[in-house]
């Protein structure tokens, strides 16, 4: 039975407007009530004081809403009576657009600002990334009036009455330090359509502030957070930039949503915590949910897509800066825009789950690391894939444990879709591409990883099989092939092997960094490619199976110090690279872990490497 807004302010809690309504009935939410409290809860009021940053909400003259942020220091915002906050702030006045929008025209006069009865709607966020705690605050100005003291500094008083708070959870968050700076602002650019600068700010952005209103009568601010490149760019026209960012799970509320629902315009201000640089939108909304939002951000069931109707790009003008700490630690992976990566064979509309691949064959290569086989049902149209490519796969049916607020012992699930890529290790022979049958060398890594590590051979294990996709395919017109593997890093290159000639094998040089533990894999690999012996070059890093391990690890251990293979002791390093860095005619292919591909990149620096991104 649903909580109704007449049952809501009978029992003292806020009722749900339309808006929230509709999202609650789109996302199947029923029965809940409205937490929101209608005054300044003193728990609240402590937050507000303890929090060294507030962001601000206002509607300009156009009714469009923006959004701001003040502080870098404890205590400069705090109670001053019921239901009643003061906020004493260091300010941008030439270009903060809610500073503008609340005073308006008395904005350069040094004159209070004054309300008897109701005053201009707004909406605040007090928070702390230290504490990773902050409390949602809904009102109307009640007073303000800017100072303007020794020049660059310019100070904005404001007294804001509460008519409501709400204090949110910490999940999204990643750990700053904040401290207090002195803007001294320029501005950059004023179009819709982002600068190069905002553009990059937008690639490394944490972290956003949105301000939302319903129907004009209340406002409503928040924050979104996640890893570093979430909000992602769609276009960047004249007519103004479109851009879109992932809703992860939460707690259901869904006010701004319903918010948007009804007046559907943003309000949205993005610090850079490094430089005090800030980027300041405003324009219209698009909430897509489902089908929708996978058709724009794959992987995603729920989305806001803006485009940008007004902008400023200001450099130094935040009134503070932050040191980067901890990341959440339920932030999920970036999902990117159509289009930004390969995403063929991923979530496609038209694939879903109807084509399913069942487990047929399994061994293990070391303790950690297994060969998989698996034959792709009711295959009439089977095409087979290319050398390089990876298959897709969908957990979702076995490991999905539904929708939950928190979860600390696991919280990166709250998000996750259960898709899974893995690199096609067999080449597409013609009696492999019949037989719709093809093989995995997989890591035992994960949830989605452990679980099939599990599973029986005996035909009655199968997955919703969603296809290949990626493109990772050497180009041996060049004189000279270097690939970077590191572990299991060297699956891509054995689906091609089969096809490659004699003197294109002496064109390829790879340099394979490998853990002791997992020698089984390069000496299986060397026994059935015995050709890759002449051109690699192995870096063992672990320590060797003691005198007394495991037996099958030492004969492995032997038999590699005795073939012909280059063996180094040690960790690969940037001297490794030079032989083939002085060649005129050389094309770099790598697969290996985020940290090892950092180092590569900056060895490699003004080179062009090729490698494939799984982290979509």
């Amino acid at each position: 039975m649903r909580f109704s807004s007449k049952a809501a302010a009978r029992s003292g809690y806020m009722p749900w407007h339309d808006g929230e309504e509709k999202m609650h009935q789109i996302m199947n939410v029923s029965g809940q009530m409205n937490p929101t409290a209608p005054f300044l809860t003193p728990g609240a009021g402590y937050m507000v004081y303890q929090s060294p940053l507030i962001a601000l909400g206002a509607l300009d003259d156009q009714k469009r809403p923006w959004t701001t942020i003040w502080g870098g220091e404890r205590g400069f915002a705090g109670p001053t009576g019921e239901s009643m906050i003061g906020i004493d702030s260091v300010v941008d006045a030439e270009h903060d657009p809610v500073l503008q929008a609340l005073l308006r025209e008395n904005i350069s006069s040094e004159e209070v600002v004054e309300y008897e009865n109701e005053g201009p709607v707004m909406a605040g966020l007090s928070i702390d990334l230290e504490s990773r705690t902050r409390v949602k605050l809904h009102g109307r100005m009640k007073a303000g009036v800017v100072d303007f003291e020794e020049d660059p500094i310019t100070r904005a008083h404001l007294l804001m009455q509460i008519d409501a708070s709400l204090p949110n959870c910490p999940k999204y968050l990643n750990e700053k330090y904040i401290v207090p700076a002195t803007p001294t602002p320029k501005l950059i650019s004023d179009s819709p359509r982002l600068s190069s600068e905002a553009v990059a700010l937008l690639e490394k952005a944490d972290l956003f502030f949105t301000s939302s209103s319903y129907r004009n009568k209340n406002m409503d601010t928040n924050h979104r957070g996640g890893p570093r490149g979430f909000v992602r760019m769609i276009s960047n026209g004249s007519t103004g930039a479109v851009i879109v960012y992932p809703e992860y799970s939460g707690n259901r509320l869904y006010q701004t949503l319903g918010n948007l629902q009804e007046t559907p315009l943003v309000g949205l201000a993005i610090p850079d915590f490094d430089t005090g640089d800030v980027l300041y939108v405003t324009g219209k909304t698009n909430v897509l949910i489902g089908e929708k939002a996978d058709r724009v951000l794959p992987r995603c069931k729920l989305a806001v897509q803006i485009t940008v109707s007004s902008a400023r790009f200001v450099r130094t003008g935040l009134s503070f800066k932050g040191i980067s700490g901890e990341e959440s630690p339920y932030n999920p992976p970036v999902r990117y825009v159509r289009g930004d990566k390969d995403h063929e064979g991923i979530d496609s509309a038209q694939n879903k789950d109807s084509q399913r691949a069942t487990l047929i064959d399994s061994e293990y290569i070391t303790p950690t690391i297994k060969r998989f086989r698996f034959r792709v049902n009711e295959a009439l149209n089977f095409k087979g894939w290319k050398p390089g490519q990876y298959a897709t796969f969908s957990f979702e049916e076995y490991l999905d444990q539904g929708w939950s607020h928190m979860r600390d012992e696991d919280p990166r699930s709250l998000n996750d879709d259960y898709l899974r890529t893995f690199t096609v290790s067999s080449p597409p022979t013609p009696e492999a591409v019949q037989n719709a049958e093809f093989e995995m060398i997989i890591r035992n890594v994960g949830k989605a990883t452990g679980y099939l590590f599990e599973q029986k051979t005996d035909g009655s294990f199968s997955l919703p099989f969603r296809g290949f996709g990626g493109e990772f395919r050497f180009n041996m017109n060049h004189q000279h092939i270097g690939f970077i593997a590191a572990g299991i890093g060297i699956t891509p290159v054995l689906s091609q092997l089969s096809s490659m000639s004699k003197g294109e094998m002496q064109n390829l040089h790879l340099l394979w960094a490998i853990r002791t533990e997992d020698i089984g894999l390069v000496s299986e690999t060397l026994r059935q490619y015995p050709e890759l012996v002449k051109c690699t070059k192995l870096f063992l890093t672990g320590e060797e199976p003691p005198v007394r391990g495991s037996l099958q690890a030492r004969k492995t251990l032997g038999f590699l110090l005795q073939s012909e293979v280059h063996i180094e002791r040690r960790r690969l390093e940037e001297p490794d690279l030079s032989l083939l860095k002085n060649e005129t005619d050389v094309e770099w292919y790598m697969c290996v872990g985020p940290a090892m591909k950092g180092h590569v990149l900056n060895w490699l620096a003004g080179t062009r490497v090729i490698y494939e991104d799984f982290n979509y």
